[in-house]
Order: C-alpha cells, then structure tokens, then sequence
C-alpha cells in the first residue's frame, strides 16, 4: 500500500525558516516524481516544487523560486522542502505528491497524495 505523510508544519514568523518533509512508503523515489503542492484558504492549489526520479532535476514555481529548495534521500525514501525567507502569503496547507514518471515535465496529476501539512507564517 502506498502512503505519503507529510510533516514538519507549524507557526513561523515571517523571515523564518521551515523543512517539511514528505515519508513514502510502498514506492521507490527512483521511480517517482514528487510534487510539492500547496492551498491556501479560499485559493486554488498552486504547485511549488517538484523533483525529477530520474535525476534528481528541480523545478519551481516563480513565486518561491530562491527561497525554497527541495531534495531527496532516497535511501530513507524521503523528500524535503526546505523554505526560507518565508511570507504571510506562504501560508498554506502543504502536500506532497507521487507521479510515476522519469521528469517533472512529464508528470501530470498525481498517482498518490498525501494528506498535508499546514505551514502558518504569521507574526
């Protein structure tokens, strides 16, 4: 059975830093591209990050471009989002999602999601 879990959100000041980290289970990152995605209330979902199973190619969006960095061990099977400089628009509900497929740009839409963690940048 495959399971994605997300965790490391919580309360951060504006400035501050987070990783969230993405545990799959049932899947081998090697074979998968996971996705970063994040909602914001009363917003659509927005995709943040992704990385590449092929080769560990990074994509992201313009808004968080620089500040957020994403990674992978895949001998822990884990993926993480490490943001800095974070903003109040930040705030948001944070998944991360698995697509069977070598790259990002190939991916489309999600095999499996996890259920998320919300990040809340306030001060």
């Amino acid at each position: 059975q495959v399971q994605l879990v997300e965790s490391g959100g919580g309360l951060v000041q504006p400035g501050g830093s987070l990783t969230l980290s993405c545990t799959a289970s049932g899947l081998r990152l090697a074979s998968y591209v996971i996705r970063w995605f994040r909602q914001a209330p009363g917003k659509e979902r927005e995709g943040v990050s992704c990385i590449n199973s092929s080769d560990g190619g990074t994509f992201y969006a313009e808004s968080v471009r620089g500040r957020f960095t994403i990674s992978r061990d895949i001998a822990k099977n884990m993926v993480y989002l490490q943001m800095n400089s974070l903003k109040p628009e930040d705030t948001a509900v944070y998944s991360c999602a698995a697509v069977r497929a070598a790259s990002c740009l190939r991916a489309s839409g999600m095999d499996y999601r996890g259920k998320g963690t919300l990040v809340t940048v306030s001060s």
